[in-house]
Protein backbone atom coordinates (compact mmCIF):
# COMPACT_ATOMS: atom_id res chain seq x y z
CA UNK A 1 0.00 0.00 0.00
CA UNK A 2 1.43 3.39 -1.02
CA UNK A 3 1.43 6.62 0.95
CA UNK A 4 -1.08 8.21 -1.44
CA UNK A 5 -4.46 9.15 0.08
CA UNK A 6 -7.08 6.41 0.07
CA UNK A 7 -9.29 8.39 -2.31
CA UNK A 8 -6.48 8.50 -4.86
CA UNK A 9 -5.59 4.82 -4.47
CA UNK A 10 -9.20 3.72 -4.89
CA UNK A 11 -9.83 5.31 -8.27
CA UNK A 12 -11.51 2.50 -10.29
CA UNK A 13 -9.55 0.93 -13.13
CA UNK A 14 -12.60 -0.19 -15.15
CA UNK A 15 -15.97 1.20 -16.08
CA UNK A 16 -17.67 -1.61 -14.15
CA UNK A 17 -15.88 -0.43 -11.02
CA UNK A 18 -17.14 3.14 -11.48
CA UNK A 19 -20.12 3.68 -9.20
CA UNK A 20 -22.82 6.21 -10.00
CA UNK A 21 -23.62 8.20 -13.17
CA UNK A 22 -25.68 5.37 -14.63
CA UNK A 23 -27.57 7.90 -16.72
CA UNK A 24 -24.31 8.16 -18.68
CA UNK A 25 -22.54 4.85 -18.15
CA UNK A 26 -25.23 2.16 -18.13
CA UNK A 27 -24.50 -0.51 -20.80
CA UNK A 28 -27.10 0.91 -23.19
CA UNK A 29 -26.01 4.56 -22.94
CA UNK A 30 -24.27 6.30 -25.88
CA UNK A 31 -21.33 7.61 -23.83
CA UNK A 32 -20.48 4.15 -22.57
CA UNK A 33 -20.65 2.78 -26.10
CA UNK A 34 -18.41 5.55 -27.39
CA UNK A 35 -15.84 4.93 -24.64
CA UNK A 36 -15.72 1.17 -25.15
CA UNK A 37 -15.43 1.52 -28.93
CA UNK A 38 -12.61 4.03 -28.61
CA UNK A 39 -14.55 6.81 -30.34
CA UNK A 40 -13.00 9.74 -28.51
CA UNK A 41 -14.60 13.17 -28.70
CA UNK A 42 -14.00 16.35 -26.78
CA UNK A 43 -16.28 16.71 -23.78
CA UNK A 44 -16.93 18.72 -20.66
CA UNK A 45 -17.88 17.05 -17.38
CA UNK A 46 -20.03 19.36 -15.27
CA UNK A 47 -20.83 18.21 -11.77
CA UNK A 48 -20.25 18.69 -8.04
CA UNK A 49 -17.00 17.75 -6.27
CA UNK A 50 -16.43 14.03 -5.80
CA UNK A 51 -18.85 12.96 -8.55
CA UNK A 52 -16.08 11.26 -10.55
CA UNK A 53 -15.09 13.78 -13.23
CA UNK A 54 -11.32 13.19 -13.00
CA UNK A 55 -11.71 9.45 -12.53
CA UNK A 56 -13.95 9.14 -15.58
CA UNK A 57 -11.47 11.09 -17.70
CA UNK A 58 -8.68 8.72 -16.65
CA UNK A 59 -10.85 5.70 -17.40
CA UNK A 60 -11.66 7.00 -20.87
CA UNK A 61 -7.95 7.41 -21.55
CA UNK A 62 -7.17 3.90 -20.29
CA UNK A 63 -9.99 2.17 -22.18
CA UNK A 64 -9.24 4.00 -25.43
CA UNK A 65 -5.48 3.59 -25.18
CA UNK A 66 -4.91 7.33 -25.42
CA UNK A 67 -1.94 9.10 -23.87
CA UNK A 68 -3.19 11.01 -20.81
CA UNK A 69 -2.10 14.54 -20.00
CA UNK A 70 -3.52 16.49 -17.08
CA UNK A 71 -3.46 20.21 -16.33
CA UNK A 72 -5.06 22.27 -13.60
CA UNK A 73 -6.54 25.54 -14.82
CA UNK A 74 -5.73 27.01 -11.41
CA UNK A 75 -1.99 26.65 -12.01
CA UNK A 76 -1.48 26.26 -15.78
CA UNK A 77 -0.86 29.04 -18.29
CA UNK A 78 -0.56 29.36 -22.05
CA UNK A 79 3.00 27.96 -21.94
CA UNK A 80 1.77 24.78 -20.23
CA UNK A 81 -0.83 24.36 -22.95
CA UNK A 82 1.79 24.76 -25.66
CA UNK A 83 3.99 22.17 -23.94
CA UNK A 84 1.02 19.78 -23.81
CA UNK A 85 0.38 20.29 -27.52
CA UNK A 86 4.06 19.58 -28.29
CA UNK A 87 3.90 16.39 -26.22
CA UNK A 88 0.72 15.31 -28.02
CA UNK A 89 2.40 15.78 -31.40
CA UNK A 90 5.43 13.79 -30.30
CA UNK A 91 3.24 10.92 -29.00
CA UNK A 92 1.26 10.91 -32.27
CA UNK A 93 4.39 10.78 -34.41
CA UNK A 94 6.30 8.34 -32.23
CA UNK A 95 3.60 5.96 -30.95
CA UNK A 96 0.77 6.54 -33.43
CA UNK A 97 -1.82 7.04 -30.70
CA UNK A 98 -4.01 9.93 -29.67
CA UNK A 99 -3.59 12.18 -26.64
CA UNK A 100 -6.32 13.08 -24.19
CA UNK A 101 -5.77 16.43 -22.49
CA UNK A 102 -7.68 16.68 -19.21
CA UNK A 103 -8.08 20.16 -17.74
CA UNK A 104 -9.43 20.30 -14.20
CA UNK A 105 -11.34 23.42 -13.10
CA UNK A 106 -11.47 24.47 -16.75
CA UNK A 107 -13.77 27.39 -15.90
CA UNK A 108 -10.72 29.09 -14.35
CA UNK A 109 -9.12 29.51 -17.80
CA UNK A 110 -9.47 32.95 -19.32
CA UNK A 111 -10.37 33.51 -22.98
CA UNK A 112 -6.76 33.55 -24.16
CA UNK A 113 -6.01 30.27 -22.42
CA UNK A 114 -9.14 28.61 -23.80
CA UNK A 115 -8.34 29.87 -27.29
CA UNK A 116 -4.77 28.54 -27.04
CA UNK A 117 -5.74 24.88 -27.43
CA UNK A 118 -8.82 25.26 -29.65
CA UNK A 119 -6.93 24.93 -32.99
CA UNK A 120 -5.27 21.75 -31.76
CA UNK A 121 -8.62 20.26 -30.79
CA UNK A 122 -9.93 21.09 -34.26
CA UNK A 123 -7.02 19.50 -36.14
CA UNK A 124 -7.12 16.34 -34.02
CA UNK A 125 -3.76 16.82 -32.30
CA UNK A 126 -5.48 16.19 -29.00
CA UNK A 127 -8.87 15.36 -27.54
CA UNK A 128 -9.99 17.70 -24.79
CA UNK A 129 -11.88 16.81 -21.61
CA UNK A 130 -12.65 19.61 -19.18
CA UNK A 131 -13.99 19.26 -15.65
CA UNK A 132 -15.96 22.04 -14.00
CA UNK A 133 -18.26 22.64 -11.07
CA UNK A 134 -19.59 25.80 -12.75
CA UNK A 135 -22.29 26.12 -15.39
CA UNK A 136 -20.37 25.82 -18.71
CA UNK A 137 -22.82 28.19 -20.39
CA UNK A 138 -21.48 31.00 -18.22
CA UNK A 139 -17.93 29.85 -17.56
CA UNK A 140 -16.67 28.79 -21.01
CA UNK A 141 -16.29 30.44 -24.40
CA UNK A 142 -18.91 29.69 -27.02
CA UNK A 143 -16.15 28.56 -29.38
CA UNK A 144 -15.04 25.94 -26.88
CA UNK A 145 -18.58 24.86 -26.05
CA UNK A 146 -19.35 24.33 -29.73
CA UNK A 147 -16.47 21.84 -30.03
CA UNK A 148 -17.20 19.77 -26.94
CA UNK A 149 -20.23 17.89 -25.68
CA UNK A 150 -21.35 18.70 -22.14
CA UNK A 151 -22.15 15.80 -19.81
CA UNK A 152 -23.88 16.52 -16.50
CA UNK A 153 -22.68 14.39 -13.58
CA UNK A 154 -24.82 14.06 -10.47
CA UNK A 155 -23.82 13.83 -6.83
CA UNK A 156 -23.53 10.17 -5.85
CA UNK A 157 -26.44 8.48 -4.14
CA UNK A 158 -26.04 7.10 -0.61
CA UNK A 159 -26.10 3.55 -1.99
CA UNK A 160 -23.25 4.37 -4.39
CA UNK A 161 -21.18 5.83 -1.55
CA UNK A 162 -21.72 2.70 0.56
CA UNK A 163 -20.48 0.56 -2.34
CA UNK A 164 -17.37 2.75 -2.61
CA UNK A 165 -16.72 2.31 1.12
CA UNK A 166 -17.24 -1.44 1.02
CA UNK A 167 -14.80 -1.81 -1.87
CA UNK A 168 -12.16 0.26 -0.06
CA UNK A 169 -12.46 -1.90 3.07
CA UNK A 170 -12.26 -5.13 1.05
CA UNK A 171 -9.37 -4.24 -1.32
CA UNK A 172 -6.14 -5.68 0.20
CA UNK A 173 -3.82 -3.95 -2.29
CA UNK A 174 -4.99 -0.38 -2.82
CA UNK A 175 -7.55 -0.22 -0.04
CA UNK A 176 -7.77 -1.11 3.63
CA UNK A 177 -8.30 -4.85 3.26
CA UNK A 178 -5.03 -5.80 4.88
CA UNK A 179 -6.17 -4.06 8.08
CA UNK A 180 -9.25 -6.32 8.29
CA UNK A 181 -11.36 -3.41 9.50
CA UNK A 182 -15.15 -3.58 9.59
CA UNK A 183 -17.65 -0.75 9.27
CA UNK A 184 -20.88 -1.27 11.18
CA UNK A 185 -24.11 -0.86 9.22
CA UNK A 186 -25.01 2.23 11.25
CA UNK A 187 -21.57 3.74 10.71
CA UNK A 188 -21.67 3.00 7.00
CA UNK A 189 -25.07 4.68 6.61
CA UNK A 190 -23.99 7.70 8.66
CA UNK A 191 -20.75 8.11 6.75
CA UNK A 192 -22.47 7.77 3.37
CA UNK A 193 -25.09 10.36 4.25
CA UNK A 194 -22.53 12.81 5.63
CA UNK A 195 -20.46 12.57 2.45
CA UNK A 196 -23.18 14.56 0.70
CA UNK A 197 -22.71 12.80 -2.62
CA UNK A 198 -18.92 13.20 -2.61
CA UNK A 199 -16.99 9.91 -2.88
CA UNK A 200 -13.68 11.63 -2.14
CA UNK A 201 -15.03 13.06 1.10
CA UNK A 202 -16.39 9.65 2.12
CA UNK A 203 -13.05 7.93 1.58
CA UNK A 204 -11.17 10.67 3.43
CA UNK A 205 -13.48 10.25 6.44
CA UNK A 206 -13.09 6.47 6.28
CA UNK A 207 -9.31 6.78 6.29
CA UNK A 208 -9.39 9.09 9.33
CA UNK A 209 -11.86 6.86 11.15
CA UNK A 210 -9.60 3.86 10.54
CA UNK A 211 -6.68 5.63 12.18
CA UNK A 212 -8.83 6.53 15.19
CA UNK A 213 -10.15 3.01 15.73
CA UNK A 214 -8.33 0.76 18.19
CA UNK A 215 -10.31 -2.41 17.51
CA UNK A 216 -11.50 -4.03 14.30
CA UNK A 217 -14.87 -2.30 13.93
CA UNK A 218 -15.44 1.34 13.05
CA UNK A 219 -18.50 2.47 14.98
CA UNK A 220 -21.00 5.22 14.26
CA UNK A 221 -19.60 7.09 17.29
CA UNK A 222 -16.17 7.22 15.66
CA UNK A 223 -17.64 8.39 12.36
CA UNK A 224 -19.68 11.05 14.17
CA UNK A 225 -16.51 12.32 15.84
CA UNK A 226 -14.67 12.56 12.52
CA UNK A 227 -17.46 14.33 10.65
CA UNK A 228 -18.27 16.78 13.47
CA UNK A 229 -18.31 20.30 12.11
CA UNK A 230 -18.46 19.30 8.45
CA UNK A 231 -20.90 21.18 6.23
CA UNK A 232 -22.98 20.28 3.23
CA UNK A 233 -22.13 21.24 -0.35
CA UNK A 234 -22.47 24.98 -0.81
CA UNK A 235 -20.26 26.90 -3.23
CA UNK A 236 -20.82 30.56 -2.39
CA UNK A 237 -21.31 32.47 -5.62
CA UNK A 238 -21.55 29.31 -7.76
CA UNK A 239 -24.40 27.34 -9.28
CA UNK A 240 -25.41 25.54 -6.08
CA UNK A 241 -25.59 28.88 -4.27
CA UNK A 242 -27.89 30.46 -6.83
CA UNK A 243 -29.94 27.29 -7.28
CA UNK A 244 -30.69 27.20 -3.56
CA UNK A 245 -31.65 30.86 -3.23
CA UNK A 246 -33.82 30.39 -6.32
CA UNK A 247 -35.50 27.40 -4.67
CA UNK A 248 -36.13 29.44 -1.51
CA UNK A 249 -37.64 32.34 -3.46
CA UNK A 250 -39.84 30.08 -5.56
CA UNK A 251 -41.02 28.15 -2.51
CA UNK A 252 -42.14 31.41 -0.91
CA UNK A 253 -43.82 32.50 -4.14
CA UNK A 254 -45.51 29.10 -4.37
CA UNK A 255 -46.91 29.43 -0.83
CA UNK A 256 -45.08 26.36 0.51
CA UNK A 257 -43.77 27.22 4.00
CA UNK A 258 -42.27 23.76 4.51
CA UNK A 259 -40.12 23.89 1.38
CA UNK A 260 -39.19 27.50 2.14
CA UNK A 261 -37.96 26.51 5.60
CA UNK A 262 -35.99 23.59 4.17
CA UNK A 263 -34.13 25.74 1.62
CA UNK A 264 -33.48 28.41 4.23
CA UNK A 265 -32.02 25.73 6.50
CA UNK A 266 -29.89 24.35 3.65
CA UNK A 267 -28.39 27.75 2.95
CA UNK A 268 -27.71 28.61 6.59
CA UNK A 269 -26.33 25.13 7.29
CA UNK A 270 -24.10 25.40 4.23
CA UNK A 271 -22.46 28.57 5.46
CA UNK A 272 -24.37 31.27 3.58
CA UNK A 273 -24.20 34.76 5.10
CA UNK A 274 -27.58 35.17 6.90
CA UNK A 275 -27.60 38.88 6.04
CA UNK A 276 -27.55 37.99 2.34
CA UNK A 277 -30.62 35.81 2.91
CA UNK A 278 -32.24 38.64 4.87
CA UNK A 279 -31.82 41.02 1.93
CA UNK A 280 -33.35 38.49 -0.43
CA UNK A 281 -36.31 37.97 1.91
CA UNK A 282 -37.00 41.71 1.81
CA UNK A 283 -36.97 41.50 -1.98
CA UNK A 284 -39.47 38.63 -1.87
CA UNK A 285 -41.78 40.68 0.34
CA UNK A 286 -42.03 43.42 -2.27
CA UNK A 287 -41.81 41.33 -5.42
CA UNK A 288 -44.24 38.53 -4.59
CA UNK A 289 -46.49 39.81 -1.79
CA UNK A 290 -46.48 43.57 -2.27
CA UNK A 291 -49.66 45.37 -1.27
CA UNK A 292 -51.65 42.16 -0.97
CA UNK A 293 -50.17 42.11 2.56
CA UNK A 294 -47.96 45.15 3.33
CA UNK A 295 -47.12 43.66 6.73
CA UNK A 296 -44.83 41.20 4.94
CA UNK A 297 -42.31 43.94 4.17
CA UNK A 298 -42.35 45.13 7.79
CA UNK A 299 -41.76 41.61 9.06
CA UNK A 300 -38.95 41.04 6.56
CA UNK A 301 -37.21 44.25 7.60
CA UNK A 302 -37.67 43.37 11.27
CA UNK A 303 -36.11 39.96 10.65
CA UNK A 304 -33.15 41.60 8.93
CA UNK A 305 -32.69 43.93 11.91
CA UNK A 306 -32.97 41.02 14.34
CA UNK A 307 -30.27 39.13 12.47
CA UNK A 308 -28.00 42.19 12.53
CA UNK A 309 -28.54 42.77 16.26
CA UNK A 310 -28.49 39.18 17.51
CA UNK A 311 -26.24 37.45 15.01
CA UNK A 312 -26.27 33.67 14.62
CA UNK A 313 -27.90 31.43 15.62
CA UNK A 314 -30.46 33.56 17.49
CA UNK A 315 -31.24 35.85 14.57
CA UNK A 316 -31.88 32.97 12.20
CA UNK A 317 -35.15 32.19 13.95
CA UNK A 318 -36.43 35.63 12.92
CA UNK A 319 -35.48 34.83 9.31
CA UNK A 320 -37.42 31.58 9.58
CA UNK A 321 -40.43 33.44 10.99
CA UNK A 322 -40.34 35.90 8.10
CA UNK A 323 -40.00 33.14 5.50
CA UNK A 324 -43.00 31.26 6.91
CA UNK A 325 -45.12 34.42 7.01
CA UNK A 326 -44.21 35.35 3.44
CA UNK A 327 -44.96 31.85 2.19
CA UNK A 328 -48.40 31.90 3.83
CA UNK A 329 -49.28 35.51 2.88
CA UNK A 330 -51.55 36.55 0.02
CA UNK A 331 -49.52 36.99 -3.14
CA UNK A 332 -49.33 39.85 -5.62
CA UNK A 333 -46.68 40.89 -8.10
CA UNK A 334 -48.72 43.94 -9.19
CA UNK A 335 -46.22 46.45 -7.79
CA UNK A 336 -43.30 44.51 -9.32
CA UNK A 337 -44.94 44.57 -12.76
CA UNK A 338 -46.00 48.20 -12.37
CA UNK A 339 -42.48 49.30 -11.44
CA UNK A 340 -40.90 47.49 -14.39
CA UNK A 341 -43.46 49.00 -16.79
CA UNK A 342 -42.98 52.52 -15.42
CA UNK A 343 -39.20 52.12 -15.58
CA UNK A 344 -39.42 50.96 -19.19
CA UNK A 345 -41.47 54.05 -20.11
CA UNK A 346 -39.09 56.36 -18.27
CA UNK A 347 -36.16 54.91 -20.20
CA UNK A 348 -37.83 54.80 -23.62
CA UNK A 349 -39.94 57.96 -23.76
CA UNK A 350 -37.19 60.52 -23.35
CA UNK A 351 -37.20 63.53 -21.02
CA UNK A 352 -40.89 64.37 -21.10
CA UNK A 353 -41.78 67.75 -19.63
CA UNK A 354 -43.57 67.99 -16.32
CA UNK A 355 -47.12 69.29 -17.04
CA UNK A 356 -47.29 73.03 -16.32
CA UNK A 357 -49.96 72.71 -13.65
CA UNK A 358 -47.72 70.32 -11.65
CA UNK A 359 -44.61 72.46 -11.74
CA UNK A 360 -43.20 74.27 -8.75
CA UNK A 361 -43.49 78.09 -8.68
CA UNK A 362 -41.12 79.45 -6.01
CA UNK A 363 -40.41 82.76 -7.87
CA UNK A 364 -42.49 85.58 -9.36
CA UNK A 365 -41.23 84.79 -12.86
CA UNK A 366 -42.32 81.18 -12.66
CA UNK A 367 -45.72 82.21 -11.38
CA UNK A 368 -46.04 84.61 -14.33
CA UNK A 369 -45.18 81.73 -16.65
CA UNK A 370 -48.17 79.86 -15.25
CA UNK A 371 -46.36 77.21 -13.23
CA UNK A 372 -48.83 75.52 -10.92
CA UNK A 373 -51.66 77.90 -11.92
CA UNK A 374 -54.29 75.30 -12.79
CA UNK A 375 -53.28 72.85 -10.07
CA UNK A 376 -56.15 71.60 -7.92
CA UNK A 377 -55.34 70.95 -4.26
CA UNK A 378 -56.81 67.50 -3.61
CA UNK A 379 -57.56 68.17 0.07
CA UNK A 380 -59.95 70.97 -0.92
CA UNK A 381 -61.89 68.73 -3.30
CA UNK A 382 -64.91 66.53 -2.45
CA UNK A 383 -63.73 63.23 -0.89
CA UNK A 384 -60.18 64.62 -0.94
CA UNK A 385 -59.88 63.70 -4.64
CA UNK A 386 -59.57 66.05 -7.61
CA UNK A 387 -61.72 64.12 -10.06
CA UNK A 388 -60.59 64.48 -13.66
CA UNK A 389 -57.17 65.88 -12.78
CA UNK A 390 -54.17 64.44 -14.67
CA UNK A 391 -50.66 63.89 -13.38
CA UNK A 392 -48.78 62.06 -16.17
CA UNK A 393 -47.04 63.82 -19.07
CA UNK A 394 -49.40 64.34 -22.01
CA UNK A 395 -47.54 61.72 -24.08
CA UNK A 396 -48.32 59.09 -21.46
CA UNK A 397 -51.86 60.17 -20.66
CA UNK A 398 -54.04 57.28 -19.57
CA UNK A 399 -51.14 54.91 -18.96
CA UNK A 400 -51.96 52.35 -16.25
CA UNK A 401 -49.08 50.58 -14.56
CA UNK A 402 -50.48 49.35 -11.27
CA UNK A 403 -53.18 46.69 -11.58
CA UNK A 404 -54.09 45.28 -8.16
CA UNK A 405 -54.96 41.58 -8.00
CA UNK A 406 -58.00 39.97 -6.39
CA UNK A 407 -56.07 38.79 -3.33
CA UNK A 408 -55.47 40.18 0.14
CA UNK A 409 -55.56 43.91 0.75
CA UNK A 410 -55.25 44.59 -2.96
CA UNK A 411 -58.91 43.63 -3.34
CA UNK A 412 -59.82 46.81 -1.43
CA UNK A 413 -57.14 48.83 -3.24
CA UNK A 414 -58.56 47.73 -6.58
CA UNK A 415 -62.08 48.64 -5.49
CA UNK A 416 -60.91 52.12 -4.46
CA UNK A 417 -59.06 52.74 -7.70
CA UNK A 418 -62.09 51.64 -9.70
CA UNK A 419 -64.27 54.10 -7.75
CA UNK A 420 -61.80 56.93 -8.37
CA UNK A 421 -61.73 56.02 -12.04
CA UNK A 422 -65.52 56.30 -12.13
CA UNK A 423 -65.25 59.78 -10.59
CA UNK A 424 -62.75 60.76 -13.28
CA UNK A 425 -65.07 59.53 -16.00
CA UNK A 426 -67.99 61.41 -14.47
CA UNK A 427 -65.90 64.59 -14.26
CA UNK A 428 -64.95 64.17 -17.91
CA UNK A 429 -68.61 63.86 -18.92
CA UNK A 430 -69.49 66.96 -16.88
Amino acid sequence: MTDAPLAERMRPATLDGFFGQQHLLAPDKPLRGAIESGQLHSMIFWGPPGSGKTTLARLISRVSGAHFLSLSAVLAGVKDIRDAVATARAVRDREQRPTLLFIDEVHRFNKAQQDAFLPHVEDGTLTFIGATTENPSFALNNALLSRARVYLLHALEVEDIERVLARALADPVQGLGELRMRLSDEASALLARSADGDARRALNVLELATRMTAGEEITSATVAEVIAGSVRRFDKGGDIFYDQISALHKSVRGSDPNAALYWLARMIDGGCDPLYVARRIVRMASEDIGNADPRALDLALNAWEAQERLGSPEGELALAQAVVYLACAAKSNAVYLAWNAALADARSSGSLDVPVHLRNAPTKLLKELGHGRAYRYAHDEPEGYAAGETYLPDALSGRRYYKPVDRGLEIRIREKLERLKALDEAAGRD
